[in-house]
C-alpha cells in the first residue's frame, strides 16, 4: 500500500497576472524556492518529493501522518504569500493512490478545513514503497557527438516514452534532471522493467541502467534503488560484465 499528497497552489494564474508583465524570472524563482521548501519538509519526515508541472508536486508520503501534513503546510503557508492545498490518497499502485488524492480533492473530502487538506488517509495500512532509478548508460560518449540541446530533446523523448509505459502499469514516472529518472513502481516492476529496457533500447539505442529499492517509506526505498544502480556502475567499471537491472534489499 502507497501513499500519495499532491500539493498544489491554489489560484495561480490570476495570482500570476498580478505580477505585470515582467514576471517571468520571478515566477521562475518562486517555484524553485517552493520546491525546495516541500522537498526540505516531506524528506525530513522521511518522504520524498517531485515537481509536477512546477504549480504541482507529488509527494511519496507514506508513514506521514495529517499531523505531520499540517505541520508542514503550516510551515509552507508562513513562507509564501499564496495559498497551497494537499491532496492525500492511498492505494495497492501508485496510479490508484493519485486516483484517490484526485478524487478526495474533486469531492471536497476534507481532512482538515483550516489548512486546506483534503482526501483519505490510513495510518493503519501496511507501508511499502518500491522505487525504481534509471539513467543512461555512458551519456558521456552520446556528449561527443550531439550537443547539450540536443541532449535535453534526447531525454524528454525517453521521459515521455518512459511515462506512456509506466502509467499503463500503474506506476507514476519523474524526470530528475541530467540522465536521472525515477519510477514509483507498481508490484510487477522487474518484468516492466525489463519490458521498457528492451524498448528503448529498440527504439532509441539506449541502454539503460536500473536500480530497484524497497522500503516502508520513499527515503529508505530510494537510498536502496541509488545505492544499486551505483553497484552496476561499480561492476561496470571493474570490467565485468554489468546487470541492466539490479535490486537490493
Amino acid at each position: 500500500m502507497i501513499q500519495i499528497t499532491i500539493i498544489k497552489i491554489t489560484g495561480y494564474g490570476p495570482w500570476t497576472l498580478t505580477l505585470g508583465s515582467d514576471r517571468e524570472h520571478e515566477i521562475q524563482m518562486l517555484q524553485a524556492s517552493l520546491y525546495l521548501q516541500i522537498q526540505k519538509l516531506f524528506s525530513q519526515k522521511n518522504g520524498l518529493a517531485f515537481s509536477n508541472r512546477s504549480d504541482e508536486f507529488f509527494a511519496i508520503t507514506n508513514g506521514i501522518t495529517l499531523e505531520d501534513h499540517i505541520e508542514i503546510q503550516k510551515k509552507l503557508e508562513s513562507s509564501f504569500d499564496l495559498k497551497l492545498s494537499m491532496s492525500i490518497g492511498y492505494g495497492d499502485s501508485p496510479f490508484e493512490a493519485n486516483l484517490s488524492a484526485y478524487d478526495g480533492k474533486k469531492s471536497e473530502i476534507k481532512l482538515n478545513e483550516e489548512h486546506n487538506i483534503f482526501g483519505f488517509i490510513d495510518g493503519k495500512v501496511e507501508s511499502k514503497v518500491t522505487i525504481m532509478h534509471l539513467d543512461v548508460d555512458n551519456l558521456t560518449s552520446r556528449r561527443k557527438t550531439i550537443s547539450p540541446y540536443e541532449i535535453s530533446s534526447l531525454m524528454f523523448k525517453l521521459y515521455a516514452k518512459m511515462s506512456e509505459f509506466f502509467l499503463a502499469k500503474k506506476s507514476l514516472s519523474f524526470f530528475m534532471g541530467g540522465d536521472n529518472f525515477i519510477v514509483v513502481a507498481n508490484s510487477n516492476y522487474k518484468e516492466s522493467a525489463e519490458e521498457f529496457i528492451d524498448i528503448i533500447k529498440n527504439e532509441f539505442r539506449i541502454d539503460l541502467n536500473c536500480g530497484v529499492g524497497t522500503g516502508k517509506t520513499a527515503r529508505s526505498a530510494v537510498k536502496l534503488a541509488t545505492r544499486s544502480l551505483d553497484t552496476i556502475r561499480e561492476i561496470r567499471d571493474s570490467g565485468k560484465e554489468k546487470p541492466e537491472i539490479y535490486e537490493l534489499t
